[in-house]
């Protein structure tokens, strides 16, 4: 897991950042600068705009009684996708563009809902498998039923009822 963390907020922050300033002495600082904003911006209104698409999706589907998973897994990927794109990078915009796209992300869903199934549905014995770890849950009890709460006769229209003896 740390090795994950060290990966994702400074090896790649360090590969976005030389590819930038590779890019700007290729085609200059201000031109580097401009399709950072540009992209930024585009991934914001892709973003919107495949985001409200999910969600109409997501609404006729349940309306329909046809289950969210799919659907939720897509909206996710887009929001993903859209905080790529905002965050300025070249690596993370095409990984954001990916993310973002209709065949792409249609492609993607289903895989990354699977991974997720593997990783968050209990394992045998009980316990289930989550980040590399295991939770190991108890056997099941047995639970008594509370009888109902019965007003007594004696009481007035504000006092709460109690449970009979």
């Amino acid at each position: 897991m740390m090795g994950r963390l060290l990966l994702l907020f400074t090896i790649v922050p360090a590969i976005e950042l030389w590819l930038l300033i590779q890019i700007g002495q290729w085609i200059g600082a201000l031109e580097t600068a401009l399709i950072i904003v540009c992209t930024g911006g585009l991934g914001a209104y892709l973003a919107k705009r495949e985001g409200l698409g999910v969600l109409r999706a997501l609404q006729a589907e349940l309306t329909q009684g046809i289950p969210p998973g799919e659907r939720l897994v897509e909206g996710l990927l887009v929001l993903v996708g859209g905080v790529l794109l905002i965050t300025p990078g070249v690596l993370t915009d095409l990984t954001g563009f990916l993310l973002i796209m209709p065949g792409s992300r249609r492609w993607l869903a289903p895989r990354v809902q699977r991974w997720a199934m593997k990783r968050l549905l209990p394992a045998e014995g009980g316990g289930a498998s989550f980040m590399g770890g295991s939770v190991t849950f108890g056997s099941p009890r047995t639970v008594r039923a509370r009888e109902p709460l019965h007003p007594s006769p004696d009481q007035g229209p504000f006092t709460h009822p109690t449970p009979r003896d």
